[in-house]
């Protein structure tokens, strides 16, 4: 390999400052060596990475295919490096979790609160694994504990714990036709703005499916980011209609902010799952997929901390 940290770096720095004097002020170092460490990795590589504007340095085809891997890699070794150290303080009580549904994590909140009297040695991190699909990041151990409701053929290799089961439902502004509804089907879509988090955007890598039925097709969709907020104030504007796992559009139905109407005359349910490596024994991991199940369930705290092993 022609490149090592310390290359990686330098473009890192270039990527943000722009000239040699702005990275190696960054990187404290005097600009005639960071000038002469840029030479020598060019030559290693065989072409030019920049062209010399001025005093800037514009990178070239080379270097925009470069800087930005350069930085995720960088950026890659340091949450590596921060688990490590992470790791070496709390052992195997170290839990890294990721879920489906990142529009809220009220849940985890009182969850942590538990886990931390029953284990008080204990540390949750929250993982971001982009658009990589949950189960995916735990079977390469990059996540410890993955809560998920659309399973795929993958989810055939982790035990999964049943947490409860949710109703996907529309959202509506109070005074919208379709509040005083007791449903409504796929085909009402027809004539609305659908609103979704752009998690559905269907040219991302491994899109989420929609949250509708078969053969629904909306007038209009608005793809948003994953801002709960931003939703809700959308809807309450009446500039379209969405759809929410029922205990995230709870708080805001209780509020009068929005209403809500069942999909389908049985409802869209769904259930929800925790999925641990089949080898992931470790009582902390335990401790905390119970903790979670408990929450939802709304079971005691002293059964919320029992392992049922036959779930797994």
């Amino acid at each position: 390999m022609d490149l090592d940290v310390r290359d990686l770096e330098l473009l890192d720095a270039l990527a943000t400052g722009g000239t040699l004097q702005q990275a190696a002020d960054r990187l404290y170092v005097s600009q005639p060596a960071l000038s002469q460490r840029l030479l020598k990795m060019e030559e290693r590589l065989g072409t030019p990475l920049f062209d010399r504007v001025g005093r800037r340095l514009v990178p070239n085809m080379a270097g925009k295919r470069l800087l930005p891997r350069a930085s995720r890699i960088l950026a890659d070794l340091a949450a590596a490096e921060q688990e490590v150290r992470e790791m070496a303080r709390y052992g195997d009580r170290h839990i890294r979790l990721a879920t489906q549904c990142a529009t809220t994590f009220s849940w985890l909140t009182p969850v942590m609160r538990e886990l931390r009297i029953n284990r008080p040695d204990s540390l949750i991190r929250v993982q971001n694994i982009g658009d990589e699909d949950p189960i995916d990041a735990l079977l390469a151990q990059r996540i410890d504990v993955a809560v998920v409701t659309k399973l795929h053929s993958t989810a055939d290799h982790v035990h999964l714990t049943h947490l409860m089961d949710d109703e996907m439902l529309a959202v509506v502004a109070p005074d919208h036709p379709w509040a005083t509804r007791e449903h409504i089907t796929g085909a009402d879509f027809a004539t609305e703005n659908l609103i979704l988090y752009d998690t559905y955007d269907p040219s991302r890598p491994n899109p989420t499916p929609p949250p509708l039925p078969p053969g629904t097709h909306p007038a209009r969709l608005t793809l948003i980011p994953i801002l709960t907020e931003l939703f809700i104030e959308l809807v309450v504007a009446g500039e379209g209609v969405g759809v929410l796992p029922s205990w995230v559009a709870a708080p805001f139905v209780a509020r009068g902010d929005i209403a809500t109407v069942r999909i389908g005359a049985g409802g869209d349910m769904r259930p929800w799952y925790a999925g641990v490596r089949p080898d992931d024994d470790r009582p902390h991991i335990r401790d905390f997929v119970a903790l979670i199940r408990a929450h939802f369930n709304a079971e005691p705290a002293e059964a919320a901390a029992r392992w049922d092993a036959a779930s797994f």
